[in-house]
């Protein structure tokens, strides 16, 4: 099946909880050869998962030793255990949106179904904004809800993740789709961490969801 390409939107945007430290051994080494012995101390490699996840992904393909690495690297070796829209629970991607609105609509969802699943009325997390440019071609399925529906069930990732696992294993950089979450917005899955450039931490937000209200409350915070 031939598919339609196309260059990433850009700029492009990604809300990453702020439990989360912003700077990790990704951002410190230098060499491969370091990012080994480094993990070992750090005991990353003890953990089955991320060390099955590190063998996936090509040492073409680790980023290290410039700002930020470590949270695009965090994307791709610590996936969700059941996946998410376009990949598997093995190995992770980088996903992003066109503007901060559609990345709101995003995590919003998420946030709104571990309400639903912890039983408690409403949930509030804190958030920081990355921007980054997204480099190389990627397949197109923009504007095809209609065609490809079972890639843009609302629930259901069954498909779209063999869709997208069986791209990044064909040696594409990802693919541009629809949001699902927010009307009119654009997303991306990014497959390759080396097509991931320039990322910057950009704001801080506050994003507020009632578990049985589909309303999504954002709230921009200021440095003290």
């Amino acid at each position: 099946m031939s598919h339609a390409h196309a260059p990433a939107f850009h700029p492009s945007y990604r809300l990453i909880p702020s439990r989360f430290p912003p700077i990790g051994l990704f951002d410190t080494v230098t060499t491969a050869a370091d990012l080994d012995a480094v993990m070992e101390l750090a005991g990353w490699t003890n953990d089955r998962l991320v060390a099955e996840r590190v063998a996936r992904l090509p040492q073409t393909e680790w980023i290290f030793g410039r700002a930020n690495s470590s949270i695009v690297m965090a994307a791709f070796l610590h996936a969700a255990p059941t996946g998410a829209r376009f990949n598997g629970r093995d190995l992770g991607a980088w996903y992003a949106s066109a503007d901060i609105k559609t990345a709101a609509a995003e995590v919003g969802h998420h946030l709104r179904r571990e309400a639903v699943a912890r039983r408690i009325p409403t949930l509030s997390r804190t958030f920081r904004a990355y921007s980054a440019r997204l480099d190389g071609t990627y397949v197109d399925i923009r504007g095809r809800q209609s065609v490809l529906p079972e890639l843009y069930a609302p629930d259901a990732y069954q498909a779209s993740q063999a869709f997208g696992e069986n791209l990044r294993k064909n040696g594409e950089t990802g693919l541009l789709y629809d949001s699902v979450r927010f009307t009119g917005g654009l997303n991306a899955a990014v497959f390759r961490p080396t097509a991931i450039l320039d990322v910057t931490q950009a704001d801080h937000f506050e994003i507020s969801v009632a578990a049985e209200a589909k309303r999504i409350e954002v709230r921009k915070l200021t440095a003290s």
